[in-house]
């Protein structure tokens, strides 16, 4: 057996099972599900046509590279989106079967296992980032984000000693599960720290269309655009940016997405691929241009996240420290004062009100003496706003009959 699948902590929603098996859900509730980040807008119309219009792509074999069409309507998305020159479409895009299995096959490519290398990861984080570091061989560091620097990671903190070891950067932007957004600044920096140190950056953009002001998050693409780096002689050098059709689309079953950036290393990615067999659909290609080529869709699921947490971030408010995200479906949301860690929480409002959200603690790891997602919950709102609605006001009432 691999040794290093011995180093994998049990994925947060098993924990969660592990703690709700202590005690049993209340009967007196309907259970609303705040707890995993899965999409439950309905899918569009249209996508669900292009599937099954396109369903005679199932007697093909697929090529891992995708096909053209694909390739260049993720181009041209990337390039009205970010107001950047259009990509290569044959050698700075590929397609993939939805960015989680992108981002852990990345440092599987770009990591030389007999290096003893750090891959550095936000803390909190999604948990591949450390399981892909794991099992390429190397060893995850975390940086602690901050709530005084809106929950963005110091990396000035990080020592020249760690930086020399370091092949691969993760990072999340808009993050998961805070929602913060990096600035031109902050990437300033990162491409500075890449350059000098000679890593890879692997920004994860997946909730990059759920935003709640007026202004699209910053992307990693556009950073480098607006900065310089996309007409040098190696456009785009160390960056590969991650996005994915579950989140801006509502298609998770999908499982489509995108890698784009630098050539050189989607070269060596789609070897690795070709060889690991990740390869798309054809049937599933078709409907993935459809929805690339499509924002209307788009638009419309934005608003209905706005109107949602507009209508749900005040009633939480009035119990809870927690304020509206740059971007992305989480609240991240300080418990510490109803006197709960945010294992209790989690437990007792499961317990009490069959609601159930996600302990902070879960998703971060204990490092420089600190977890920084101890006492804080994150609450995917995810469902309906009615169903969203019940969900807050039920923690309202358990919030409130903590004091009585």
């Amino acid at each position: 057996m691999n040794p290093h699948l011995d180093k994998l902590q049990p994925y947060p929603f098993e924990k969660l099972r592990q703690l709700f098996a202590q005690v049993s859900a209340s009967p007196q509730h309907k259970a609303i599900s705040l707890g995993m980040g899965e999409p439950k807008h309905p899918t569009p119309q249209f996508i669900q046509q292009a599937l099954i219009d396109n369903v005679d792509g199932l007697a093909s074999y697929p090529t891992t590279i995708g096909s053209d069409a694909l390739r260049g309507a993720i181009a041209g998305w990337l390039e009205r989106r970010y107001g950047i020159p259009k990509l290569n479409p044959a050698t700075q895009v590929l397609p993939v079967n939805g960015s989680r299995e992108a981002l852990f096959a990345l440092a599987q490519t770009v990591i030389d296992p007999a290096a003893k290398s750090l891959v550095v990861s936000p803390n909190p984080f999604y948990q591949i980032y450390e399981g892909a570091a794991y099992l390429a061989g190397a060893e995850p560091y975390f940086v602690n984000s901050d709530p005084a620097r809106n929950f963005g990671c110091d990396y000035d903190s990080v020592p020249t000693s760690v930086w020399e070891r370091v092949a691969l950067l993760f990072l999340c932007s808009p993050g998961n599960p805070t929602g913060a957004v990096l600035t031109l600044t902050d990437w300033e920096n990162l491409f500075a720290l890449s350059e000098r140190y000679n890593f890879i950056i692997a920004a994860d953009e997946c909730y990059s269309e759920i935003y709640h002001g007026d202004q699209a998050p910053l992307g990693a693409l556009e950073a480098a655009h607006t900065l310089g780096l996309s007409t040098i002689d190696k456009p785009y050098a160390r960056l590969v940016v991650f996005s994915s059709l579950s989140k801006r689309s509502n298609v998770p079953g999908m499982r489509s997405g995108f890698v784009a950036g630098d050539a050189d290393v989607l070269k060596k990615f789609l070897l690795y691929r070709t060889y690991h067999g990740g390869a798309m659909s054809p049937t599933v290609q078709a409907a993935s241009i459809a929805a690339w080529n499509d924002e209307t869709h788009v638009e419309q699921n934005r608003e209905k996240y706005r109107a949602k947490f507009a209508a749900i971030t005040p009633l939480l408010q009035e119990v809870l420290q927690v304020e509206l995200p740059d971007a992305g479906f989480y609240l991240w949301a300080d418990v510490s004062q109803t006197g709960l860690s945010d294992t209790e929480f989690a437990q007792r409002l499961y317990a009490e009100y069959n609601v159930t959200v996600l302990p902070g603690s879960y998703l971060a790891r204990d490092a420089h003496g600190a977890n920084p997602g101890r006492n804080r919950i994150r609450m995917a709102l995810v469902a309906e706003t009615e169903e969203g609605l019940e969900a807050a006001q039920r923690i309202v009432q358990f919030c409130k009959s903590l004091n009585k």
